[in-house]
This record gives C-alpha cells, structure tokens and sequence, in this order.
C-alpha cells in the first residue's frame, strides 16, 4: 500500500459519489464540475460543497485564492475532426500564493484522488484564466 493511500482517505459516501459523477456525465451535453477539498482536520479528500457547476465562470467564483483544490472535470466538446468528445479530467488548482504546507498536502494527495476518481488525465491550474480557458486546453490535448 502506497504512503498517499494511508494518509489520505475517502467515505464510502464520496467514493460511491464520485462513481455516479463518472458515469451520469459522459453523455452530459454541458460541461459540469465539482470541486474537491481535503479536510485537514482528518485527512478526508471529500466535495467542498457538492454543486456541480455547469459554468466555468461560476467555478472560478467559487474557487479560493490562495488554496489548492481539485475540480472533477467533465466537458463535451468537439474536436476539429467534428468527433464529440467528452473529456474526464481533474484540474489541480494551485494558485501561485497558496501557503506552502496546503501546496505539500495536496501534492501527497493528487495520485491517490487521480485513480481514485478515474481521470486519464491531471492538468495543473494556477489562474482563473486556465480554467476559463480549457476548452483549448482540452482541444489542444486531444
């Protein structure tokens, strides 16, 4: 068993939610996120608030300015050969003034929640323009 896995835990509850989340967004027509939070206090990788954002606009609202987290990432799109695509990413928000000990925890963490949710991908963020942006992102990576 890896460090990160003993150090880092998930309920039942948020396991089974992430699952659900997996597999009710692939045929999604909008984009939906969830942002992710580790509780410090026990360790638990759990849902900051369990809204789904169907809009980037309103996730960067939500996001902390000076906190990593990481946002589950479901987001159709077209690709330039006109295919649909549905692209399942976490985005690791790290803004560049987060507190060094909230950066190390985080860091220990983004394996674990990466398996643990299923992503094929991990795409580091730092500015709300990443995120507002992805779509080029996730055209350009496709």
């Amino acid at each position: 068993m890896s460090s990160e896995s003993r150090l880092y835990t998930f309920s039942p509850a948020t396991r089974e939610k992430l699952r659900k989340f997996r597999l009710g967004t692939s045929r999604a027509k909008d984009a939906q996120a969830i942002i992710y939070v580790i509780d410090q206090k026990n360790q638990e990788i759990r849902p900051e608030d369990g809204e789904v954002y169907t809009k980037m606009e309103d996730l960067v609202d939500e996001l902390p300015e000076s906190s990593p987290r990481f946002i589950l990432l479901s987001y159709p799109l077209t690709l330039k050969s006109g295919r649909l695509s549905v692209p399942y990413v976490l985005l690791y928000w790290l803004p560049v003034n987060c507190n060094p000990n909230s950066r190390m925890m985080y860091a220990g963490a983004v394996e674990l929640m990466r398996s643990t949710a299923e992503v094929s991908r991990v795409i580091e963020v730092q500015e709300e323009d990443d995120i507002i942006s992805i779509e080029s992102k996730l055209q350009s990576e496709d």
